[in-house]
Protein backbone atom coordinates (compact mmCIF):
# COMPACT_ATOMS: atom_id res chain seq x y z
CA UNK A 1 0.00 0.00 0.00
CA UNK A 2 1.21 3.60 -0.65
CA UNK A 3 -1.77 5.96 0.07
CA UNK A 4 0.21 9.24 -0.03
CA UNK A 5 0.86 7.96 -4.23
CA UNK A 6 -2.49 7.07 -4.56
CA UNK A 7 -3.54 10.34 -2.83
CA UNK A 8 -1.73 12.24 -5.42
CA UNK A 9 -3.05 10.22 -7.93
CA UNK A 10 -6.74 11.38 -7.02
CA UNK A 11 -6.50 14.27 -5.79
CA UNK A 12 -3.45 15.86 -7.80
CA UNK A 13 -2.18 17.13 -4.50
CA UNK A 14 0.05 16.08 -1.53
CA UNK A 15 -1.36 14.84 1.54
CA UNK A 16 -1.52 16.33 5.00
CA UNK A 17 -0.45 13.14 6.35
CA UNK A 18 -1.31 9.17 6.64
CA UNK A 19 -3.42 7.90 9.53
CA UNK A 20 -4.12 4.27 10.49
CA UNK A 21 -5.78 1.74 12.40
CA UNK A 22 -5.66 -1.89 12.65
CA UNK A 23 -8.72 -4.71 12.30
CA UNK A 24 -9.17 -6.96 15.18
CA UNK A 25 -9.59 -10.34 16.08
CA UNK A 26 -11.77 -11.13 18.97
CA UNK A 27 -10.26 -14.26 21.30
CA UNK A 28 -13.29 -14.38 22.92
CA UNK A 29 -16.25 -12.48 24.13
CA UNK A 30 -18.72 -12.49 21.15
CA UNK A 31 -22.29 -10.74 21.77
CA UNK A 32 -20.97 -9.75 24.67
CA UNK A 33 -20.41 -5.93 24.32
CA UNK A 34 -23.98 -4.10 23.78
CA UNK A 35 -24.92 -6.29 26.36
CA UNK A 36 -22.55 -4.43 28.99
CA UNK A 37 -20.02 -7.25 29.31
CA UNK A 38 -16.63 -8.80 28.87
CA UNK A 39 -14.58 -9.22 25.66
CA UNK A 40 -10.79 -9.39 24.54
CA UNK A 41 -9.84 -8.59 21.13
CA UNK A 42 -5.93 -8.33 19.53
CA UNK A 43 -5.34 -5.68 17.14
CA UNK A 44 -4.06 -7.45 13.50
CA UNK A 45 -0.84 -6.39 11.94
CA UNK A 46 -3.09 -5.75 8.81
CA UNK A 47 -4.43 -1.63 8.71
CA UNK A 48 -6.51 0.43 7.52
CA UNK A 49 -4.93 4.27 6.09
CA UNK A 50 -6.19 6.82 5.10
CA UNK A 51 -4.14 10.12 3.83
CA UNK A 52 -5.77 13.41 4.13
CA UNK A 53 -5.83 16.91 3.45
CA UNK A 54 -8.00 19.35 4.92
CA UNK A 55 -10.25 22.00 2.82
CA UNK A 56 -11.03 25.24 3.46
CA UNK A 57 -14.44 25.21 1.75
CA UNK A 58 -16.48 22.38 3.87
CA UNK A 59 -17.18 19.61 1.04
CA UNK A 60 -15.94 16.07 2.36
CA UNK A 61 -14.39 13.98 -0.95
CA UNK A 62 -14.01 10.53 -0.38
CA UNK A 63 -11.98 7.74 -2.88
CA UNK A 64 -11.00 4.13 -1.84
CA UNK A 65 -8.53 1.90 -3.82
CA UNK A 66 -11.15 -0.99 -3.06
CA UNK A 67 -14.43 0.53 -4.23
CA UNK A 68 -15.57 1.37 -8.09
CA UNK A 69 -16.92 4.07 -8.83
CA UNK A 70 -14.62 7.22 -7.96
CA UNK A 71 -14.58 9.96 -5.95
CA UNK A 72 -17.90 10.31 -3.53
CA UNK A 73 -18.15 13.77 -3.12
CA UNK A 74 -20.58 15.19 -0.17
CA UNK A 75 -21.79 18.45 0.80
CA UNK A 76 -22.19 19.44 4.56
CA UNK A 77 -26.01 19.37 4.36
CA UNK A 78 -25.64 15.81 2.55
CA UNK A 79 -24.20 13.93 5.64
CA UNK A 80 -27.93 13.10 7.02
CA UNK A 81 -28.43 9.71 8.59
CA UNK A 82 -29.90 7.66 5.42
CA UNK A 83 -28.46 10.27 2.68
CA UNK A 84 -25.45 7.80 2.15
CA UNK A 85 -24.96 4.84 1.27
CA UNK A 86 -22.08 1.57 0.60
CA UNK A 87 -18.69 2.00 1.72
CA UNK A 88 -18.65 5.93 1.93
CA UNK A 89 -21.04 5.71 4.57
CA UNK A 90 -18.48 4.88 6.97
CA UNK A 91 -16.19 7.58 6.81
CA UNK A 92 -19.32 10.09 6.52
CA UNK A 93 -20.98 9.04 9.91
CA UNK A 94 -17.88 9.63 11.33
CA UNK A 95 -17.19 13.32 10.29
CA UNK A 96 -21.03 14.03 10.94
CA UNK A 97 -20.63 12.12 14.50
CA UNK A 98 -17.52 14.31 15.13
CA UNK A 99 -19.42 17.80 13.45
CA UNK A 100 -22.53 16.76 15.86
CA UNK A 101 -19.98 16.30 18.89
CA UNK A 102 -18.89 20.13 18.26
CA UNK A 103 -15.74 19.13 17.21
CA UNK A 104 -14.62 22.17 14.95
CA UNK A 105 -13.88 19.75 11.54
CA UNK A 106 -14.02 21.29 8.11
CA UNK A 107 -13.83 19.66 4.86
CA UNK A 108 -11.46 17.06 3.69
CA UNK A 109 -10.54 15.54 0.62
CA UNK A 110 -9.71 11.32 2.06
CA UNK A 111 -8.27 8.33 0.61
CA UNK A 112 -8.35 4.95 1.93
CA UNK A 113 -6.22 1.87 1.38
CA UNK A 114 -6.62 -1.33 3.35
CA UNK A 115 -5.39 -4.88 3.72
CA UNK A 116 -8.01 -5.60 5.88
CA UNK A 117 -10.19 -8.22 4.99
CA UNK A 118 -13.61 -7.21 4.34
CA UNK A 119 -17.15 -9.28 5.77
CA UNK A 120 -14.72 -11.66 7.22
CA UNK A 121 -15.90 -10.63 10.98
CA UNK A 122 -12.49 -9.00 12.04
CA UNK A 123 -13.51 -5.57 11.73
CA UNK A 124 -12.79 -3.78 8.21
CA UNK A 125 -15.29 -1.04 9.31
CA UNK A 126 -14.02 0.26 12.96
CA UNK A 127 -10.81 -0.01 11.22
CA UNK A 128 -12.24 2.26 8.69
CA UNK A 129 -13.85 4.44 11.18
CA UNK A 130 -11.03 5.08 13.52
CA UNK A 131 -8.82 5.70 10.46
CA UNK A 132 -10.89 8.63 9.29
CA UNK A 133 -11.50 9.53 12.77
CA UNK A 134 -8.15 10.34 13.50
CA UNK A 135 -7.37 11.89 9.81
CA UNK A 136 -9.91 13.83 9.90
CA UNK A 137 -9.61 15.63 13.72
CA UNK A 138 -5.87 15.59 12.76
CA UNK A 139 -5.76 17.48 9.45
CA UNK A 140 -8.23 20.55 11.35
CA UNK A 141 -5.51 20.16 14.45
CA UNK A 142 -7.63 17.68 17.09
CA UNK A 143 -6.58 15.72 19.27
CA UNK A 144 -9.68 13.96 21.05
CA UNK A 145 -8.73 10.96 23.01
CA UNK A 146 -8.86 7.19 21.98
CA UNK A 147 -11.95 6.30 24.14
CA UNK A 148 -13.80 9.54 22.76
CA UNK A 149 -13.48 8.07 19.32
CA UNK A 150 -14.48 4.76 19.69
CA UNK A 151 -17.23 6.64 21.51
CA UNK A 152 -18.15 8.21 18.16
CA UNK A 153 -17.06 5.84 15.51
CA UNK A 154 -19.72 3.56 17.71
CA UNK A 155 -22.29 6.24 17.84
CA UNK A 156 -21.83 6.60 13.80
CA UNK A 157 -21.80 3.02 12.75
CA UNK A 158 -25.34 2.98 15.19
CA UNK A 159 -26.98 6.53 13.55
CA UNK A 160 -25.42 6.73 10.50
CA UNK A 161 -25.16 3.45 9.13
CA UNK A 162 -27.93 1.73 10.59
CA UNK A 163 -25.90 -1.26 12.40
CA UNK A 164 -26.56 -2.09 16.11
CA UNK A 165 -23.12 -3.07 17.10
CA UNK A 166 -20.96 -2.58 20.40
CA UNK A 167 -18.20 -0.75 21.72
CA UNK A 168 -15.62 -3.33 21.28
CA UNK A 169 -14.60 -2.95 17.88
CA UNK A 170 -13.80 0.67 17.21
CA UNK A 171 -12.27 0.22 20.82
CA UNK A 172 -9.86 -2.19 19.89
CA UNK A 173 -8.91 -0.08 16.85
CA UNK A 174 -8.36 2.88 18.77
CA UNK A 175 -6.72 1.40 21.98
CA UNK A 176 -4.84 -1.84 21.38
CA UNK A 177 -1.23 -2.26 22.36
CA UNK A 178 1.21 -4.47 19.96
CA UNK A 179 2.32 -8.17 21.66
CA UNK A 180 -1.37 -7.19 23.78
CA UNK A 181 -4.58 -8.74 24.10
CA UNK A 182 -7.03 -5.80 25.53
CA UNK A 183 -9.50 -6.96 28.18
CA UNK A 184 -12.66 -4.24 27.70
CA UNK A 185 -15.25 -3.93 30.43
CA UNK A 186 -17.72 -2.56 27.85
CA UNK A 187 -19.64 -1.49 30.93
CA UNK A 188 -17.27 1.54 32.11
CA UNK A 189 -14.61 1.30 28.87
CA UNK A 190 -11.71 0.12 31.55
CA UNK A 191 -9.25 -1.67 29.77
CA UNK A 192 -6.42 -4.14 30.78
CA UNK A 193 -3.26 -5.37 28.59
CA UNK A 194 -2.66 -8.69 28.59
CA UNK A 195 0.69 -10.29 27.34
CA UNK A 196 -0.49 -11.94 24.00
CA UNK A 197 2.24 -13.61 21.78
CA UNK A 198 1.69 -16.89 20.47
CA UNK A 199 5.22 -17.96 19.40
CA UNK A 200 6.90 -16.92 22.58
CA UNK A 201 4.40 -20.13 23.76
CA UNK A 202 5.45 -22.43 20.77
CA UNK A 203 2.20 -21.34 19.28
CA UNK A 204 0.16 -20.09 16.28
CA UNK A 205 -3.51 -18.17 16.14
CA UNK A 206 -4.90 -18.42 12.94
CA UNK A 207 -7.13 -16.99 11.25
CA UNK A 208 -9.39 -18.74 8.79
CA UNK A 209 -11.40 -16.83 6.59
CA UNK A 210 -14.31 -19.15 5.41
CA UNK A 211 -15.38 -16.85 2.42
CA UNK A 212 -18.86 -16.85 3.07
CA UNK A 213 -19.44 -12.42 3.67
CA UNK A 214 -22.18 -11.55 5.79
CA UNK A 215 -24.07 -7.94 6.37
CA UNK A 216 -24.63 -7.14 9.93
CA UNK A 217 -27.08 -4.80 8.89
CA UNK A 218 -29.35 -7.85 7.44
CA UNK A 219 -31.90 -7.92 10.29
CA UNK A 220 -30.02 -11.30 11.68
CA UNK A 221 -27.61 -9.55 13.95
CA UNK A 222 -30.44 -6.47 15.45
CA UNK A 223 -32.55 -9.31 15.92
CA UNK A 224 -29.68 -11.01 18.59
CA UNK A 225 -29.55 -7.81 20.20
CA UNK A 226 -33.03 -7.26 20.90
CA UNK A 227 -33.35 -10.88 22.24
CA UNK A 228 -30.69 -9.92 24.61
CA UNK A 229 -32.18 -6.94 25.41
CA UNK A 230 -35.79 -8.60 26.15
CA UNK A 231 -33.76 -11.16 28.09
CA UNK A 232 -33.09 -8.23 30.89
CA UNK A 233 -36.09 -6.84 30.74
CA UNK A 234 -37.68 -10.19 31.94
CA UNK A 235 -35.23 -10.36 34.25
CA UNK A 236 -35.59 -6.87 35.92
CA UNK A 237 -31.43 -6.08 35.41
CA UNK A 238 -30.03 -3.30 33.03
CA UNK A 239 -28.09 -5.92 31.06
CA UNK A 240 -27.18 -9.54 31.04
CA UNK A 241 -24.03 -8.53 31.98
CA UNK A 242 -25.29 -8.50 35.69
CA UNK A 243 -26.69 -11.83 35.62
CA UNK A 244 -24.17 -14.29 37.59
CA UNK A 245 -22.71 -17.56 36.35
CA UNK A 246 -24.41 -19.04 39.42
CA UNK A 247 -27.73 -17.33 39.08
CA UNK A 248 -28.16 -18.88 35.60
CA UNK A 249 -30.12 -22.11 36.32
CA UNK A 250 -32.93 -19.72 38.06
CA UNK A 251 -32.48 -16.85 35.53
CA UNK A 252 -33.08 -19.75 32.85
CA UNK A 253 -36.21 -21.25 34.71
CA UNK A 254 -37.80 -17.84 35.12
CA UNK A 255 -37.69 -16.73 31.62
CA UNK A 256 -39.77 -17.49 28.23
CA UNK A 257 -38.02 -20.60 26.43
CA UNK A 258 -37.36 -18.63 23.10
CA UNK A 259 -35.17 -16.33 25.55
CA UNK A 260 -32.97 -19.01 27.17
CA UNK A 261 -30.17 -19.90 24.93
CA UNK A 262 -29.25 -16.14 24.12
CA UNK A 263 -29.03 -15.64 28.14
CA UNK A 264 -27.21 -18.51 28.28
CA UNK A 265 -24.54 -18.28 25.59
CA UNK A 266 -23.70 -14.12 27.35
CA UNK A 267 -23.36 -15.48 30.79
CA UNK A 268 -21.39 -18.18 29.84
CA UNK A 269 -19.59 -16.38 27.45
CA UNK A 270 -18.61 -13.61 30.26
CA UNK A 271 -17.16 -16.20 32.37
CA UNK A 272 -15.03 -17.79 29.75
CA UNK A 273 -13.77 -14.21 28.82
CA UNK A 274 -12.94 -13.98 32.36
CA UNK A 275 -11.10 -17.72 32.10
CA UNK A 276 -8.89 -16.89 29.76
CA UNK A 277 -8.08 -13.47 30.58
CA UNK A 278 -6.91 -15.26 34.10
CA UNK A 279 -4.55 -17.59 31.99
CA UNK A 280 -2.90 -14.57 29.67
CA UNK A 281 -2.28 -12.63 32.96
CA UNK A 282 -0.80 -15.98 34.30
CA UNK A 283 1.24 -16.95 31.08
CA UNK A 284 -0.55 -20.08 30.35
CA UNK A 285 -1.67 -19.18 26.81
CA UNK A 286 -1.72 -23.21 26.16
CA UNK A 287 -4.30 -23.88 28.82
CA UNK A 288 -6.96 -20.98 26.42
CA UNK A 289 -7.96 -23.63 23.77
CA UNK A 290 -10.81 -25.60 26.13
CA UNK A 291 -12.55 -22.21 26.44
CA UNK A 292 -12.59 -21.23 22.64
CA UNK A 293 -14.27 -24.45 21.36
CA UNK A 294 -16.93 -24.13 24.59
CA UNK A 295 -17.39 -20.17 22.92
CA UNK A 296 -17.68 -21.58 19.67
CA UNK A 297 -20.47 -24.46 20.97
CA UNK A 298 -22.70 -21.74 22.26
CA UNK A 299 -22.27 -19.60 19.67
CA UNK A 300 -23.48 -22.89 17.27
CA UNK A 301 -25.90 -24.15 19.41
CA UNK A 302 -27.57 -21.53 21.71
CA UNK A 303 -26.86 -18.21 19.73
CA UNK A 304 -27.27 -19.40 16.55
CA UNK A 305 -25.15 -17.50 14.46
CA UNK A 306 -22.41 -19.93 13.12
CA UNK A 307 -22.41 -21.57 9.64
CA UNK A 308 -21.66 -24.89 7.65
CA UNK A 309 -17.94 -23.17 6.93
CA UNK A 310 -17.92 -22.02 10.05
CA UNK A 311 -18.23 -25.38 11.73
CA UNK A 312 -16.12 -27.35 9.63
CA UNK A 313 -13.21 -25.00 9.86
CA UNK A 314 -13.49 -25.17 12.99
CA UNK A 315 -14.07 -28.81 13.98
CA UNK A 316 -11.23 -29.95 10.85
CA UNK A 317 -8.92 -28.04 13.10
CA UNK A 318 -9.68 -29.54 16.36
CA UNK A 319 -9.39 -33.04 13.99
CA UNK A 320 -5.61 -31.64 13.26
CA UNK A 321 -4.66 -30.95 16.53
CA UNK A 322 -5.38 -27.63 17.73
CA UNK A 323 -5.79 -26.86 21.26
CA UNK A 324 -9.40 -24.46 20.67
CA UNK A 325 -10.98 -23.30 18.16
CA UNK A 326 -13.92 -20.85 17.28
CA UNK A 327 -15.73 -18.69 14.97
CA UNK A 328 -14.81 -15.11 15.90
CA UNK A 329 -17.10 -12.16 14.97
CA UNK A 330 -20.63 -11.64 14.50
CA UNK A 331 -20.94 -14.59 12.77
CA UNK A 332 -23.04 -15.66 9.99
CA UNK A 333 -19.73 -16.13 7.95
CA UNK A 334 -16.60 -14.58 8.63
CA UNK A 335 -13.49 -16.12 9.81
CA UNK A 336 -12.58 -18.99 12.99
CA UNK A 337 -9.78 -18.69 15.14
CA UNK A 338 -7.87 -21.71 15.62
CA UNK A 339 -4.57 -22.10 18.32
CA UNK A 340 -2.11 -24.68 17.48
CA UNK A 341 1.27 -25.76 18.12
CA UNK A 342 3.55 -24.28 15.97
CA UNK A 343 4.59 -27.46 14.27
CA UNK A 344 0.76 -28.43 14.05
CA UNK A 345 0.07 -25.06 11.68
CA UNK A 346 0.54 -26.25 8.24
CA UNK A 347 -1.13 -29.31 9.12
CA UNK A 348 -4.04 -27.91 10.25
CA UNK A 349 -4.24 -25.44 7.23
CA UNK A 350 -3.88 -27.91 5.04
CA UNK A 351 -6.30 -30.26 6.56
CA UNK A 352 -8.92 -26.92 6.71
CA UNK A 353 -8.47 -26.38 3.07
CA UNK A 354 -8.59 -30.14 2.03
CA UNK A 355 -12.14 -30.25 4.27
CA UNK A 356 -13.54 -27.17 2.38
CA UNK A 357 -12.30 -28.57 -1.11
CA UNK A 358 -14.25 -32.38 -0.14
CA UNK A 359 -17.26 -30.09 0.82
CA UNK A 360 -17.36 -28.20 -2.50
CA UNK A 361 -17.02 -25.15 0.11
CA UNK A 362 -14.98 -22.27 -1.80
CA UNK A 363 -11.47 -22.35 -0.53
CA UNK A 364 -10.25 -20.34 2.69
CA UNK A 365 -7.60 -17.99 3.45
CA UNK A 366 -5.39 -18.76 6.18
CA UNK A 367 -2.63 -17.18 8.16
CA UNK A 368 -1.03 -16.40 11.70
CA UNK A 369 -2.08 -13.41 14.01
CA UNK A 370 0.85 -11.34 15.54
CA UNK A 371 -1.05 -8.85 17.66
CA UNK A 372 -0.27 -5.49 16.09
CA UNK A 373 -0.47 -1.64 17.22
CA UNK A 374 -3.54 0.43 18.18
CA UNK A 375 -4.46 3.38 15.52
CA UNK A 376 -2.09 6.06 14.85
CA UNK A 377 -0.59 8.56 12.80
CA UNK A 378 1.83 6.81 10.28
CA UNK A 379 3.60 10.04 8.61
Amino acid sequence: MNPEAGFRAVYGRAPDGVWSAPGRVNLIGEHTDYNDGLVLPTALSRRTRVAAAARPDGLLRLHSARADGGVVTLERDELVPGRVRGWAAYPAGVVWALRAAGLAVGGADLHVESDVPQGAGLSSSAALEIATALAVTGVHGLAPEPAELARLARHAEHAFVGVPCGIMDQTAAARCRAGHALHLDTRDLTVRHLPFDPAAHGLRLLVVDVRVRRALADGAYAARRAACEAGARALGVRALRDVALAQLPDALSALPAELRPVVRHVVTENERVARVAALLAAGDLRAAGPPLTAGHASLRDDFAVSCPELDLAVDTARAAGALGARMTGGGFGGSAIALVDEERAEAVERAVGSAFASAGFRAPAVFAVTAGKGAGRDG
